[in-house]
């Protein structure tokens, strides 16, 4: 058989590339097993708060010696901290509410961290409590305030 009259391969399968340790991708073969992400992304404010909790759990541990510490190595202000570790002076309700805010789908956030640290320097958690149910009323849709199974009041 000469190589002009070679009949063309070709092959069909289904592949996907998985993302390895530093930036590398592997190609698999076969469909992704793993289920497709929601649409939307987690609220800036979610964000910060699950950021608050893991820097508490560090200063607490020794894994760090302090909130200078933890600013010297997120390279931002000790100011910056500061607001960030006032989100666990909030009741514990209203962590969680923040926690699981609904996904952002387009735009901006509708709930910003200037809108919650007047109530995180509130040290009563039932005034914060009440003055959260205001701030989620004003900046959240009512589903979105309806749908959580976290009491405010």
């Amino acid at each position: 058989m000469s190589a002009d009259s070679a009949v063309p391969l070709s092959v069909e399968c289904e592949v996907h590339f998985r993302q390895q340790a530093h930036g590398r991708r592997e190609l698999r073969i076969g469909p992704d097993e793993r289920p497709p992400l929601p649409p939307g992304r987690v609220p800036r404010v979610a964000r910060l708060m699950a950021l608050a909790i893991r820097f508490d759990s560090l200063v607490r541990s020794g894994a760090v010696k302090d909130h200078a510490e933890l600013a010297r190595l997120g390279h931002v202000t000790r100011a910056r901290i500061s607001q960030i570790m006032s989100l666990i002076n909030l009741a514990p309700a209203i962590q969680e509410a923040l926690l699981y805010l609904p996904l952002t789908l387009r735009g901006r956030d509708p709930l910003a961290l200037r809108d919650i640290l007047p109530v995180a320097l509130e040290p009563d958690w039932r005034r914060q409590r009440r003055m959260w149910t205001r701030v989620a009323a004003a900046t959240l849709s009512t589903t979105d305030c309806r749908s959580s199974s976290v009491r405010y009041d």
